[in-house]
C-alpha cells in the first residue's frame, strides 16, 4: 500500500465526520498532526469553508471571508490555511506518525493554503490521509500520484491502509 491515502465517494462534511471519528480512535495510541475541516456555522451563506482547526491543540484558523447573508459568492480566506500549514509543519518537525489534512482543494492546487503541510508530510515520509475535491484530482495526481492512492470513506478500508502503513510503536 502506498503511504498517502485518499478518501473519495463522500460529501465533505461525511469525510470530515469519517475523518474526526478515525482520529478519536486512533490518538490514544498514536502522535496523530493536521487539520480537520469545521463550517462557518453561519446562516444563508454559499460559501460552506468555515474554519481548520488543529488536532493536536485545537486552535481554529479561519478559511472565509464572510460576505453576509445572502452573498452568492464563496471567497476563501488563504491567510487561514497558511497559518495552518504552518502549525501542521510544526507538529511535524516535533513528531507524529500520521498527517491528517482536511482536504486538498481549491488553495492547494494554486499552489496556496495547505499545500505547504502535504509537502512536509511527503518529505518527512510520514503517511498521509486526505481527501481531494473532485475538481482538483487532476492537480492533485499531478503533485503527489506515485504515492498515493485512492480509498472509499469507508472505516474498514482507511483502518486496514492504516495498519499496513503506520510505523512500528516508540
Amino acid at each position: 500500500m502506498k503511504t498517502i491515502a485518499v478518501i473519495r465517494g463522500a460529501r465533505g462534511d461525511e469525510v470530515q465526520d469519517l475523518f474526526e471519528a478515525l482520529v478519536a480512535r486512533w490518538r490514544p495510541s498514536a502522535r496523530v498532526a493536521g487539520v480537520l475541516a469545521e463550517g462557518h456555522g453561519l446562516a444563508d451563506r454559499a460559501c460552506s469553508a468555515g474554519y481548520l482547526r488543529s488536532i493536536a491543540t485545537g486552535a481554529r484558523f479561519a478559511i472565509f471571508q464572510d460576505l453576509g447573508a445572502g452573498s452568492q459568492e464563496c471567497h476563501l480566506e488563504g491567510g487561514g490555511a497558511l497559518g495552518a500549514a504552518e502549525a501542521v509543519k510544526r507538529d511535524i518537525a516535533a513528531g507524529c506518525d500520521l498527517v491528517l489534512l482536511s482536504k486538498f482543494g481549491k488553495l492547494e492546487a494554486s499552489g496556496q493554503g495547505l499545500r505547504g503541510a502535504f509537502a512536509a508530510a511527503i518529505e518527512a515520509h510520514v503517511p498521509l490521509l486526505t481527501s481531494v475535491s473532485r475538481p482538483f484530482e487532476a492537480a492533485w495526481n499531478e503533485f503527489a500520484e506515485p504515492l498515493s492512492e485512492f480509498l472509499p470513506a469507508h472505516p474498514a478500508a482507511i483502518d486496514n491502509w492504516w495498519r499496513s502503513v503506520r510505523p512500528a510503536p516508540h
